[in-house]
């Protein structure tokens, strides 16, 4: 559990010369010994440095798999895409989207931007349906688009449009597995926390 959580090198100091990043980690290991069926992770990866946050993930990814129920927030919204089945956004103390990362406020089926390069420089449209915009590239350039790029919304930007007040704060929630009905889960993360529930 030690190593899960990046403290391999701390194992035998005091909780109290643990640095705050440190004894946010051991809060967490904590947290999942005795392998819990329902597990409440609040910002959990707070203060960890990026290689032992990927581990945290492939940890909750691991209890996941085992059956644990995990509810998660955090303003990661990286970590809110990739441990979660449902996210949640809270704003104001009130849920204003639940779906899956991918479909989360229309995400699947918003606008994509469709960007390439030629003699003349870089160049980026806004296509609804992006097949058909790379297919008549493909035949202008009589194949291979150079630099093609093809994205949709990121979860970020999801975020920031379902939440529209920039100085309010919201928070993400991730809820992998959420075997409750979605009332349950938006009732559990609507507290004073705002943002993202995942």
């Amino acid at each position: 559990m030690i190593e899960a959580v990046g403290l391999t090198g701390k194992r035998r100091s005091r909780t109290g010369l643990l640095s705050g990043g440190q004894r946010r980690r051991l809060d967490v290991g904590l947290g999942i010994l005795g392998n819990p069926e329902l597990l409440f992770l609040d910002e959990p990866t707070t203060g960890f440095d990026p290689e032992v946050r990927r581990q945290f993930w492939e940890l909750v990814a691991g209890l996941r798999a085992d059956g644990t129920t995990v509810l998660l927030t955090t303003h990661y919204l990286d970590e809110a895409e990739y441990l979660a089945d449902r996210v949640a956004v809270v704003n104001r103390g009130r849920v204003v989207a639940m779906d899956t990362p991918a479909r989360l406020g229309g995400r699947q089926s918003a606008v994509a931007t469709v960007g390439w390069t030629d003699a003349e420089g870089a160049h980026r449209i806004r296509a609804a349906d992006p097949t058909r915009a790379v297919l008549d590239l493909a035949a202008r350039f009589g194949g291979e688009i150079p630099e093609l790029t093809v994205s949709r919304p990121s979860l970020e930007d999801i975020y920031l449009s379902l939440t529209e007040d920039p100085a309010g704060e919201a928070v993400a929630v991730a809820a992998p597995d959420i075997a409750a009905p979605d009332i349950a889960a938006a009732d559990i993360a609507a507290p004073a926390a705002e943002g993202v529930q995942a």
